[in-house]
């Protein structure tokens, strides 16, 4: 199995939750595609006592069917009758469980949320498992994962039934940031210089299975037109199937990341509903969060605003590069490398390059020895039109002093002449 880059902050809770005196109970989530499943499966290994994974899009049957086809594998002697509900199904497991003599009996289900089909009473069975078997011995570590985070989050995290507070813990796995995607491509034999990781990283973000196709043989361009516009690309249709695994009608989630595309520091709830044509209501409401919590969407307060001015910003790169290159794009006719001089190209690149910026606030705070102060951080822009003033970066600190940062994306150390410091002067005296 190939090697684990990065995340040693979740390899050690792992660890650690595998040799715990007392039961566990551990949910972890993250965008589609940013590695759940091969970290689990990395830490674990072998050591897994059961382990499952749900299936996309059927009904409870085969479900179920899918269930007691992995029991009867891990126990082949057992002629199990397929039960018609999931309270048979864990009464089951557990049966199973008990005979183990592993020390520590690790059960995993994978996309945990599919399993949770219409009217199925899946998180009622879910919680009568635990609370009534697993919570009362001190060797079970039940790991859980899925890409849907608002399910996650809602039916387990914030259950308000049996299930409230009975998680140990919780894992958000986040995508890599540019150096852990630097590792990942060394790890391959790969080696790109920081101009061509910053050109991978604003189209494809931190996602290790985008990262998992690039090859050493072409540029970071050549790379780029391979996945995003040949015919048989990694993530030509990647977009779609994206969020229609993660959301019910996605199409109206992809209409307010649609939205949000055409406005690199955001729109506010109204500007949504008018870009959006969808509804001012609770479902919007349901929507924004769904997209906020699987990663896609942040909402931020603008310096000095208040809370009901807030923005909402598309923060994930690959559908803020599919919005602005590849979305209706004819692939027959079109040129990609050919982009790189192009002013499109040029505008998008320096917005793209904010946002792995502010992706990277923890590294910048620590390059200006300040990771230890409590921030805030912002983006701002002066009220009066006259003045056409923008900051791209403010780090409000507790101690009392803000700093100002402005981001240049260049492929050279970038300059500051007479005419650009007088304008930076200039920003300072109306801030």
């Amino acid at each position: 199995m190939r090697q684990i880059v990065g995340r040693k902050h979740e390899i050690k809770l792992l660890n650690d939750l595998k040799s715990s005196g007392r039961s566990e109970f551990v949910a972890m989530y993250g965008r589609r595609r940013v590695g759940k499943t091969f970290l689990i499966r990395s830490v674990y290994k072998d050591a897994f006592t059961f382990q499952a994974t749900a299936i996309a899009n059927v009904n409870l049957k085969i479900q179920l069917a899918n269930f007691y086809q992995v029991l009867q594998k891990y126990e082949p002697s057992q002629k199990y009758k397929k039960a018609s509900n999931w309270f048979d199904a864990f009464n089951d497991l557990s049966i199973f469980l008990e005979k183990s003599k592993d020390k520590k009996k690790i059960i995993f289900l994978d996309e945990l949320p599919w399993f949770d089909t219409p009217n199925s009473k899946f998180i009622q069975a879910l919680e009568h498992f635990w609370n009534s078997w697993a919570s009362y011995r001190d060797d079970v570590l039940l790991v859980v994962c899925g890409s849907a985070a608002s399910w996650i989050i809602h039916k387990l995290i914030n259950h308000r039934g049996g299930l409230h507070n009975r998680l140990t813990k919780t894992i958000k796995l986040l995508p890599f940031t540019l150096h852990e995607c630097d590792q990942f491509l060394q790890a391959k034999k790969i080696h790109f210089d920081k101009y061509s990781l910053i050109q991978l990283y604003m189209s494809l973000g931190g996602i290790p299975y985008y990262w998992d196709e690039v090859r050493q043989e072409g540029s970071a361009m050549q790379n780029i037109e391979s996945l995003c516009f040949s015919k048989d690309g990694l993530l030509t249709r990647e977009f779609a199937n994206l969020y229609h695994s993660l959301f019910k009608n996605a199409e109206k989630h992809m209409s307010i990341i649609e939205a949000l595309s055409s406005k690199g520091k955001g729109l506010t709830r109204q500007e949504i509903v008018a870009a959006s044509k969808l509804p001012n209501g609770g479902s919007l409401t349901r929507l924004l969060k769904e997209l906020e919590e699987s990663g896609f969407i942040r909402k931020y307060v603008p310096f000095e605003k208040k809370y009901r001015q807030s923005l909402y910003q598309l923060v994930d790169f690959f559908s803020c590069f599919y919005m602005k290159f590849m979305k209706n794009v004819d692939l027959e006719n079109f040129n990609w490398q050919a982009m790189l001089d192009h002013p499109k190209y040029r505008a998008w690149s320096g917005y793209a390059f904010e946002q792995v910026c502010l992706y990277h606030i923890d590294q910048i705070k620590k390059a200006l020895g300040i990771s230890g102060v409590l921030t805030s951080n912002y983006s701002w822009r002066s009220h009066r039109s006259e003045e056409n003033v923008q900051i791209d970066l403010l780090i409000d600190r507790r101690d009392n002093v803000i700093n100002i940062c402005e981001m240049k994306y260049s492929i050279n150390p970038y300059e500051i002449d007479r005419a650009y410091n007088a304008a930076l002067r200039n920003k300072i005296g109306v801030f």
